[in-house]
């Protein structure tokens, strides 16, 4: 008895011991922070559904996206496999695949869809942009795996509980190919209408905000998945088709964005471009920190892709409006993208919203203050979120001197 106590005892000290540890905010990311990443993210237990957008904004989705943003600074093994664990996670849960009580839940189409529900208790089961994010884990994934070309090949180190594949290459081709199902028999099928010059808009029939333009963060949930299929298709060559319809989709959104209204371009205080959107369209200011957070990193994610036309000189108005506008002071943040406050998504944050951190690689003089604000050398932190951005920002930086 003793020894069990003291075995599960240790388990429980080495979890809670774990932590992320910030090395200092110059030079390359060292091995230590790589290390306390992957020893923290080891202890993490992915979600066991979607309610409350789990696999989204919530916790599992937010990890997810961290390993797999770290995965992409260095390459490390340990990195990718704490990620293939919340990737088999997030599809065994996938609504057609699971066992009652998790799935096998007819939703507002009247089926029994490839898709995540966030409240299984509402009547219709609705679906939204959150379907975007367990579709781009999955897609984001396996693009990193396609890759890393000496993986392919060897069997998967977490082994294959679920039969998804033994070999990284094999695992990868599964997750695609249930990524497309997600995407080709429920989002693009029933939940999205792209009649307008393949602008998103959801279904008129949906339950959720029939007929209306997909809001900003919503769209970047969808973009995730359709940027990350892209980029999997085009290594396979399996599907051109597929590819050049999901790439037309994302254009479609981002064109909107910067070129059809979505977003204005006004001047700070200090002279600088900003930018002012709102929420959905046609609302083209007041976006909430919230929202504005989830948007700021949806385009971060894919100006680091590459292969769409986001460029630095587009990015940088992001940051002037976060430094000048929304940055009131040290630990006053506004809680809209005009610098103005008002209540719930809307309030004044004391703390830097994670999404926002990306935005100090294209303000280089506010680097050292944004992230200070949260972080410290020296110590740690659980937020996978932030620390994985921050990561990055050092990256991208070290990289370019």
């Amino acid at each position: 008895m003793r020894t069990t106590l003291a075995i599960l005892s240790g388990l429980l000290l080495s979890g809670a011991q774990a932590q992320m540890k910030v090395s200092s905010f110059d030079g390359k990311v060292t091995d230590d922070e790589l290390k306390s990443f992957n020893d923290f993210t080891a202890t993490l237990t992915p979600g066991s559904n979607n309610t409350g957008n789990e696999w989204a904004q919530g916790h599992s989705g937010e990890h997810t996206k961290a390993m797999g943003l770290v995965y992409q600074i260095a390459g490390q093994q340990a990195t990718l496999d704490n990620m293939l664990r919340f990737c088999d996670a997030v599809l065994s849960e996938r609504n057609d695949l699971a066992k009652a009580p998790v799935g096998q839940y007819k939703i507002w189409t009247g089926a029994i869809d490839p898709v995540w529900p966030n409240d299984v208790t509402a009547n219709p089961i609705m679906t939204g942009g959150e379907q975007g994010d367990p579709v781009g884990h999955l897609a984001n994934c396996a693009y990193l795996i396609l890759k890393t070309d000496k993986l392919h090949d060897q069997k998967v180190t977490i082994g294959d509980p679920h039969k998804y594949g033994a070999t990284y290459l094999e695992r990868a081709k599964r997750y695609v190919k249930e990524a497309d199902v997600s995407m080709n028999n429920h989002i693009l099928k029933r939940l999205l209408d792209l009649s307008n010059d393949n602008k998103m808009y959801f279904a008129k029939d949906s339950p959720y905000m029939k007929g209306k333009a997909v809001p900003w963060n919503q769209q970047m949930m969808f973009n995730y998945a359709f940027m990350n299929l892209c980029g999997a298709h085009r290594i396979l060559n399996d599907n051109p088709e597929l590819l050049g319809k999901y790439k037309s989709v994302i254009n479609a959104s981002i064109d909107w964005f910067f070129n059809g209204g979505g977003v204005q371009t006004e001047k700070s205080k200090k002279g600088n471009p900003v930018y002012n959107w709102g929420y959905t369209m046609p609302k083209t200011s007041g976006e909430d920190s919230n929202h504005g957070s989830l948007d700021v990193a949806g385009f971060s994610r894919t100006y680091i892709d590459g292969n769409y036309a986001i460029t630095a000189d587009q990015m940088k108005p992001f940051a002037n409006m976060f430094v000048d506008v929304m940055t009131l002071g040290k630990g006053n943040y506004a809680g809209k993208v005009d610098g103005t406050s008002g209540s719930g998504h809307a309030e004044a944050q004391k703390s830097i919203r994670g999404g926002y951190l990306f935005l100090a690689e294209f303000r280089p003089d506010a680097y050292e203050s944004m992230m200070s604000a949260d972080f410290t050398v020296g110590k740690t932190t659980q937020a996978t979120e932030g620390f994985s951005r921050f990561l990055w920002v050092k990256h991208r930086r070290a990289s370019s001197q």
